[in-house]
Order: structure tokens, then sequence, then C-alpha cells
């Protein structure tokens, strides 16, 4: 009997009012939003997914506006759960010579104060009627308690029958590299797809080599790796089988929310039925759209967009 699901796509994490410097050196910014795996979901939305957001908001001006966003953008918040405990998490977008750098207000957010029993309650029964968990080493970052909280889901969603999805989403400013190593390589083993960055993976596994890193991923107990390249494009590496998808060259205007535009569209067109090798296709096509325009959630693309370049 086939397994009736409510969503294609949920994702579990935080997700933050975003503040991106439009001209570099200059205090000028564009309010927006972010939060990796927020806008993962947004753009799982955009391709034609079923999608919710399992996460905690605090009860304020920001946290009233991402739940405006994620209605408007289709994304169900059945269990996002907000609360006067705490406040939204907010960050700063600078961009300079080496690209850009995040700068961060989230230390004791009302995400970061998930736990796994918090888990166990709505979001729990929201990922049991959906096809994928999407997951990411930023949710697993911001507390030891979301990175107990992470595990706990990935377990569970196992135990239901959906798939996980994985991005290592680095960022030495949230733990050391040695904190960061242990808990992706637990991630790592209970995930379905893994879809690391190659800057991520050259500090998580020392090897600058394309074919090496993938064979470290695999070694982690990953069965299906996709290496995203950034310009270059993604490796995918399934089944003993490796296809370089390569990129798109267009103009590079804010990277921001690339890597996680990539990975909503992937979720979302291998939900929809797609081969991986055709899903990582499109979810190129998608990325390169979207490093075109300011911000992280703003230039994510729709379906039309992406045809007219894949």
């Amino acid at each position: 009997m086939t397994q009736a699901f409510s969503f294609d796509v949920v994702a579990l994490g935080e997700a933050m009012v975003e503040f991106n410097q439009i001209r570099a050196g200059e205090p000028t910014y564009l309010q927006g939003f972010g939060g990796d795996t927020s806008n993962a979901v947004i753009a799982a939305a955009r391709a034609g997914a079923r999608t919710a957001y399992l996460s905690r908001v605090g009860d304020d001006w920001s946290g009233q506006r991402l739940m405006d966003l994620w209605r408007a953008e289709g994304v169900d918040t059945r269990a996002v759960e907000v609360t006067p405990d705490a406040a939204t998490g907010l960050y700063f977008v600078t961009h300079g010579p080496q690209g850009h750098e995040f700068g961060y207000q989230r230390r004791g957010s009302a995400a970061a104060r998930m736990t796994p029993a918090w888990f166990s309650g709505t979001p729990q029964a929201v990922v049991a009627q959906s096809r994928i968990l999407h997951v990411s080493g930023i949710s697993m970052a911001i507390s030891q308690n979301a990175c107990d909280t992470v595990l706990a889901a990935m377990q569970a969603a196992r135990g239901s029958g959906a798939q996980v999805s994985f991005d290592t989403n680095l960022r030495l400013k949230l733990w050391t590299l040695e904190a960061a190593r242990a808990a992706i390589a637990q991630a790592a083993a209970l995930c379905d797809w893994f879809l690391p960055s190659m800057d991520d993976a050259v500090h998580l596994s020392g090897h600058t080599a394309p074919a090496d890193v993938i064979a470290w991923a695999h070694g982690l107990g990953a069965p299906t790796v996709v290496l995203k390249l950034g310009g270059d494009g993604c490796l995918v590496s399934q089944h003993g089988q490796q296809h370089h998808i390569p990129g798109h060259r267009v103009p590079l205007v804010d990277a921001t929310g690339a890597g996680d535009c990539f990975c909503g569209n992937l979720l979302a067109r291998l939900a929809a039925g797609d081969a991986l090798v055709d899903a990582a296709r499109y979810a190129n096509a998608a990325a390169a759209l979207a490093v075109q325009g300011f911000g992280a959630v703003a230039p994510l693309p729709r379906p039309a967009q992406v045809h007219a370049v894949s």
C-alpha cells in the first residue's frame, strides 16, 4: 500500500530577518528574510512542492513578518511556535573583495531554544506526514539543544518513512570545527541525501579534490552525495556512479542564498519524481538565477524562469 503524504518537503531550523548591504562600504541595507532551511523550503514551495516549516520565533515584529512570509509563500506554519520568552534572530550581510560575510544577532533566540521535547509534539506529527525532511549544519550549530533536536528529527523521519536531506552549511562563527565535524558526521549517517558545498567540505574533510570529498562523504555513511561546486555546477554520486553537471555562467550580484535555493529546488524535483541527475540540473539553473538579485528570498525563482534557462 502506497503511503499518502500531506507534505512533499518540510524543513527544520532557524529563520531570521535579514539586512543585506546593497552598496559595499556604505551603510545602506535592504531588509529581507533568511535562514538557510527557511530559504530552502520557500524555494521548494516556489518550485511547486507542498511544504511546511518547523521552528520557533519570537512574539515580536520579526517573528510576525516571518509568519506572514511563510503564509504568503504557501508554507504551512502549524509547526512554528510563536513564543514571548525569546526574540527572533536577525543577521547582516556585508559585501567585499572576498565575497559576502555574515554578522549574526541570534544568541538565545527562540529557535535556538528548540528541544527534542518540543519536536515531539506538532513538529513530529508534521514530519510523519512528509516525504522529505531537510535540515542543516546551521540548524545544529545554534545551540546544543537545537543540535539534539535536529538529530531527533532525522531519526523520527527515518522511522516514519520520510527521506532526509542534510546541507552542511558550515558556519565557524557558531561552533568550533571539531564540534562541527563530530555533529555533521552523525547527521551524514542519518541522511539519504548529503549536500555539502565544496568550501564546507574542504574544512570538514581536509580534502581539496572533489573525488576525495565524495569518498569522504560516502565514508561517513551518506548513500547519496551532491557536492555543490558554485559556478562550476555540482557533482552527483549515487550507486557507485558519478555525474558532473556543469554550472551556468551568470552575473553575480549576491550569492547569499544560492546553496539554499539549490537544495530547495533539488528536493522539490525529487519529490515530484525526477531522477537525481535531472533534479540537480534543474537546481543548478535555479541557483544561477538566484545569485542575480539581492537577498536570500526575493530572487528565488519560479518554474517558468528556471525552464527558460535550463
